[in-house]
């Protein structure tokens, strides 16, 4: 575990969205969770940032069944595993192993970064970055990379006012990888809570085919996180998105 330097940090530039999620999961963008606050969201949910494999079994066994290594959704599944991710806690980012992460956590991600968590992107992690690219393919199997970038806008409706800007609120999930850029996120599911073990748990993975595509049909939207939607795409994925897949595995 490794402690930065504290550096005097500028408020985020949020979008109303982007504020009313923070708002929902009772967090701080700008400082973090406090030690307290984490022990007490573990304490209540019970539970760790742990995604279990697809073949789930105990170590004796798989070290008595190496093949076990070998199966390709086992393959998939340790080539996206993260190890460890850079928490804002306690107004210090601090690097911790990944499975400390609870829901609210704020987190940033480099380039080479594996996502660590479900998660929404907040702002870019420095004002030199121009685009963010997370590559998705071994969670969802779209053919692009997601993609963020900054929105300007006026105040008003009417086009009048000063400008206002904010990054593009992209869900990304456990397991993508940056690939270009960096960001502020903040954790919207860890464990077994993330999209990953959704489709683990439905013998879905690795995905044959756009799982969101699958997930639209189920709940019968349309999601889409394409430029021309900056406000809500990915927000409204984590208000609503993952239930008609969860029902699937009651």
């Amino acid at each position: 575990m490794g402690k930065k330097q504290k550096q005097a940090r500028p408020p985020l530039s949020l979008s109303p969205a982007q504020q009313d999620l923070i708002s929902r999961l009772n967090t701080n963008p700008d400082t973090g969770l406090s030690t307290d606050e984490v022990t007490a969201r573990r304490e209540e949910s019970g539970a760790f940032n742990v995604v279990k494999p697809p073949i789930d079994c105990p170590p004796t066994v798989c070290c008595l069944l190496p093949c076990i290594k070998h199966v390709p959704s086992m393959k998939a599944f340790r080539s996206i595993q993260p190890d460890d991710a850079e928490v804002l806690r306690n107004n210090d980012w601090i690097r911790y192993d990944v499975t400390s992460l609870v829901t609210g956590d704020i987190i940033r991600l480099e380039e080479g970064d594996v996502v660590p968590a479900d998660c929404v992107v907040l702002a870019f992690s420095t004002s030199h970055v121009q685009e963010l690219l997370v590559d998705v393919r071994a969670i969802t199997a779209e053919d692009k990379p997601r993609s963020a970038k900054r929105i300007v806008r006026r105040k008003t409706e009417q086009g009048d006012g000063d400008e206002v800007s904010f990054v593009q609120p992209i869900q990304l999930y456990w397991g993508g990888t940056v690939v270009q850029g960096g960001c502020i996120a903040v954790v919207t599911a860890i464990g077994q809570e993330c999209f990953v073990a959704t489709l683990i748990a439905q013998g879905k993975f690795p995905p044959s085919a756009n799982a969101l595509n699958e997930l639209a049909v189920a709940s019968g939207g349309n999601y889409s996180d394409k430029d021309d939607q900056p406000d809500e795409s990915g927000i409204a994925l984590v208000q609503a998105s993952a239930e008609p897949m969860l029902r699937e595995t009651v």
